[in-house]
């Protein structure tokens, strides 16, 4: 998703990579990044460092690392962040406000989520695999401060669309990760064998139950029954699809499962709302991750 962004935004802004991966940046140096777009392929010089020790001041840091690096990768980048900065993070999972207000000024932190999506056919050739929306926005304050992204990225080929109630649209995407891809992760399945096998669709609704009740707590005005239909729809449509979560398990990789399922969690214990499902389900997730 990095490598998305950033090379289509490079059109037209000045765009730095930032990577631990030293042979992926030597050859993102080198070659540039390949984009596969409906079967056409694009390449684009972009610039790629390690370190951002060099990196001059910049008025926009995206975040798109796995949630549970977010700290280190923003202790990195700490020296570029002044009082004009922008921290974005488009991450998996719900919280990860809470982490970048150690940073920055909560009005100059902008939460979202993308509805685009990819996949890494070699290194530094990616596939674009879905064109979607971009869901972003301020943390507090008024989004006609940040209007000036809207351009941007609009013009870099995204659909970049601006909410008052931001955390709405992040816990639609959530109820899809904390329901089907958590499950999928502890029963190291495909999405269609959710919807197909009732006993796992149980487990899914209960999953569902829980996390609206709890969203609903927050105001979101969530219906369980519409959830239950999307998600069954989802499943059913994703024969042979592996949500990354169950990938992570499967090659013995640390999950984002307590910014997914542990969001929930969190919640709950702030409304005082009993979630017995995900707990079990986070405690499992956590027990595969350490078996090997």
């Amino acid at each position: 998703m990095g490598s998305i962004y950033g090379s289509k935004l490079s059109e037209n802004a000045n765009v730095t990579l930032l990577d631990v991966n030293e042979n992926l940046v030597k050859k993102i140096s080198s070659d540039g990044i390949t984009l596969e777009e409906s079967s056409v392929r694009k390449n684009y010089k972009i610039s790629a460092v390690t370190s951002a020790k060099d990196v001059k001041s910049v008025d926009l840091i995206i975040l798109f690392t796995k949630a549970l690096y977010s700290v280190s990768a923003l202790d990195s980048v700490r020296h570029l962040i002044n009082d004009d900065t922008y921290l974005m993070t488009l991450q998996n999972g719900a919280g990860h406000e809470d982490v970048l207000s150690s940073y920055q000024k909560r009005d100059h932190i902008i939460i979202g989520t993308s509805e685009d999506n990819g996949a890494i056919i070699e290194p530094s050739v990616i596939r674009h695999g879905g064109k979607g929306i971009t869901n972003i926005g301020l943390l507090t304050g008024e989004n006609e401060k940040i209007l000036f992204l809207k351009e941007i990225f609009d013009k870099s080929g995204f659909d970049l669309r601006f909410y008052e109630n931001i955390n709405k649209i992040i816990w639609d995407k959530l109820m899809t990760n904390v329901s089907l891809s958590a499950l999928s992760a502890v029963l190291q399945c495909d999405m269609s064998y959710i919807a197909e096998n009732d006993n796992a669709f149980s487990v899914c609704k209960t999953l569902l139950k829980e996390a609206v009740e709890v969203a609903n707590a927050m105001g979101l005005g969530f219906s369980l029954e519409y959830y239950i239909e999307k998600i069954r729809s989802t499943s059913i449509s994703n024969r042979g699809g592996y949500t990354s979560i169950m990938m992570d398990v499967k090659n013995h990789r640390a999950t984002e499962v307590d910014y997914i399922t542990g969001a929930v969690l969190k919640k709950a214990k702030e409304f005082d709302i009993s979630v017995p499902t995900h707990e079990a389900v986070l405690n499992i997730i956590h027990a595969l991750e350490k078996k090997n």
